[in-house]
């Protein structure tokens, strides 16, 4: 069964030709505050995951699922299944483990501060990241640079 390597909260992640690019990555904290209708407010975040495949591991289709869930239980506030399957590329050398790369975006709203686990399932493998969601206090609205008054002469 292939390895889950990793998985890591970004700013922003993306996969491209087999490699992961990730901005601001690494954090374990997100603030965000409650809008007017008192919910909190949207969080766009990017999740990374590396999976490392075996050289007689390639060639199957393997069952991926992934879920974020508050510290307290209940629904996931986020999630999703697939199948990752990886194949020898022409060349490679025989018995050369594989690196299959995997990135998520998502704007999230959360139900409650608190512990969040993004949990990544791989068959019976099972890899996450904690991180904490923390409520900043009421923010004024900005004006925009529309509204700020000419400099006096």
């Amino acid at each position: 069964m292939p390895e889950i390597e990793f998985v890591v909260l970004a700013n922003h992640a993306e996969a491209i030709n087999g490699l992961l690019y990730l901005s601001g990555a690494g954090w374990t904290d997100v603030r965000t505050t409650r809008g007017p209708d008192g919910r909190l407010g949207s969080v766009h975040m990017g999740i990374g995951v590396s999976i490392l495949v075996g050289w007689n591991e390639t060639n199957h289709v393997y069952p991926l699922e992934f879920q974020m869930i508050h510290e307290d239980g209940g629904a996931p506030v986020l999630g999703g299944q697939g199948q990752i399957e990886a194949g020898r590329p022409p060349g490679q050398k025989a018995g050369s483990d594989l690196r299959s790369v995997l990135a998520i975006g998502a704007d999230v709203s959360f139900p409650k501060p608190g512990g969040y686990e993004f949990r990544v399932t791989l068959g019976e493998k099972v890899k996450s990241v904690s991180f904490r969601v923390h409520q900043n206090p009421a923010q004024a609205q900005s004006l925009g640079p529309s509204a700020i008054p000419p400099m006096p002469a």
